[in-house]
């Protein structure tokens, strides 16, 4: 039968997941929450459900501003127990929210390599490594945040048995050297630090960014040879960020202090609000403005998760660039100057409700 006289044949109806993603058809078979929305007020008492691929609990975090170009998920462990083993064809961060345990990291029919986390730990599982979770304790539960690029490698490829596998070994991400997790790193210009393991980011020393206003600081974190990379940022007491954008998928956890940011798409007139604390997640959306404002009595520090590195670059909506640059000279900062007047009578109002003395004066703010 020739292409035009199967054109005009009876049509079929379409099978039920035509238009769907492979990453939201997985999501339905794993039997955990999964949080949408903008935020998550606290990753450390979120609903969590019984995981039975991973022996573990866990949910899924699945934002709005994360596009399902990445996503997170909580795991917690029960006092002594492990996570079961997995490795797969995605890029995973993981921060430690609550507990200390281990990790182990092996290639097949290799040695496994073993290091310690506590709470405040940062670090990578290496591509396609097979790894596992162990909780320290025997009397509480430990939870963590992973951070990954399953969505975009699901929905590109929809294998999920290639996706969790596949043989190949990335001796590019990982050669089974023992010193790979000891902490140790290599500091390069523009404030970054290649590493493959921080024992307590809330505590890494910072360097100035003055770009960012407001006496901001910052690092930036290269992990395991990844295309998804990291940083910390804090801002003191007093004070907030210059408004910035830049593409989807960064996972901002409030480290410390208490504040809120907001966020609005370009042109819009209204704004939303997101209030936070520590253990606070919110995810801005690709190219919308946003700005962070502290209104507690302690510096506000976070991290965030993303795309977007300096080592590897990406696809320019999912990069960074510009985010320090006034956007009338090109680039994706909105300068103190030039932001809508309403922005810091806001501030003032929420800073004398809280009995926080304002300290933007040294800074031309349109009033």
């Amino acid at each position: 039968m020739s292409d035009a006289s199967a054109a005009t044949g009876t049509e079929q109806q379409r099978p039920a997941n035509w238009g769907r993603g492979a990453y939201e058809i997985f999501l339905e078979t794993e039997g955990i929450p999964i949080h949408t929305g903008v935020a998550v007020a606290d990753l450390r008492t979120a609903e969590v459900g019984t995981w039975a691929r991973l022996d573990a609990k866990g949910a899924y975090l699945r934002l709005f501003g994360a596009e399902d170009t990445d996503n997170g998920y909580l795991i917690e462990l029960g006092p002594g127990r492990s996570s079961a083993p997995e490795k797969h064809l995605f890029e995973e961060y993981f921060f430690a929210l609550t507990g200390r345990g281990t990790c182990e990291v092996w290639n097949e029919g290799e040695t496994p390599r073993s290091f310690e986390w506590q709470e405040g730990s940062l670090f990578s599982v290496p591509l396609n490594t097979l790894h596992r979770l162990h909780n320290g304790s025997g009397a509480l539960p430990a939870r963590l945040l992973a951070v990954t690029t399953m969505p975009i490698m699901m929905n590109l490829l929809h294998n999920t048995e290639f996706i969790f596998g596949a043989n190949h070994l990335f001796r590019d991400r990982y050669d089974g050297r023992k010193e790979y997790f000891d902490g140790a790193g290599t500091l390069y210009t523009g404030r970054v630090w290649e590493t493959n393991f921080v024992a307590d980011i809330r505590r890494f020393q910072l360097r100035d960014w003055h770009e960012r206003g407001a006496g901001s600081k910052n690092i930036r974190f290269e992990f395991a040879n990844n295309t998804m990379v990291s940083h910390v940022s804090e801002f003191p007491v007093g004070t907030y960020k210059k408004g910035h954008r830049h593409g989807p998928g960064y996972h901002v956890v409030m480290l410390g202090g208490t504040g809120y940011s907001l966020m609005w798409p370009d042109g819009a007139t209204e704004m939303t609000e997101v209030q936070w604390k520590a253990g606070a997640l919110f995810v801005p959306p690709g190219l919308w403005w946003h700005q962070h404002f502290v209104t507690g009595k302690e510096p506000a520090r976070y991290l965030a998760i993303r795309w977007g590195g300096n080592k590897w670059k990406l696809a320019k909506y999912l990069d960074n660039q510009g985010v320090d640059q006034d956007v009338s000279q090109g680039g994706n900062q909105i300068e103190y100057e030039d932001q809508d007047p309403k922005i810091h009578r806001l501030y003032l109002e929420r800073c004398a409700a809280s009995g926080v003395p304002v300290k933007m004066d040294a800074f031309k703010v349109r009033v």
